[in-house]
């Protein structure tokens, strides 16, 4: 059954060329190491009448929007010996240093999915 892992995460507009080239590098890495699908979507149409927003679940401030992730394995057990190789890819450790960080990480939100319906 495959496995995502999700993220949601808030991150000022200014800093959206610097979240890009990390996310670039991201997709590289996690999919030399084995991930399927590698997908990073930024926030257009983000208002929902009647519905709980991407704005207000994040609770984004003026200045932001919202980041919608999701990295795609074979099952929770591929997706666990692909993270351990991710995380220890020299190529991630700069990205790693919070204090580059183009985001706020104690406001991003992240699960891991069993697929329910899938095509």
């Amino acid at each position: 059954m495959k496995y995502v892992d999700g993220f949601v995460l808030p991150i000022p507009k200014k800093n959206l060329r610097a979240y890009r080239r990390m996310a670039e590098l991201g997709k590289k890495v996690w999919r030399d190491h084995g991930a399927l699908e590698y997908r990073e979507c930024v926030g257009d149409d983000l208002s929902a009448k009647g519905l709980v927003s991407f704005p207000r679940m994040a609770r984004l401030k003026r200045g932001e929007t919202a980041v919608f992730a999701y990295i795609v394995f074979k099952s929770r057990a591929h997706r666990d010996r692909v993270n351990a190789k991710v995380m220890k890819d020299p190529r991630l450790a700069k990205m790693m240093d919070l204090k580059s960080m183009p985001f706020d990480m104690k406001r991003m939100a992240y699960g891991g999915f069993k697929v329910l319906v899938d095509f």
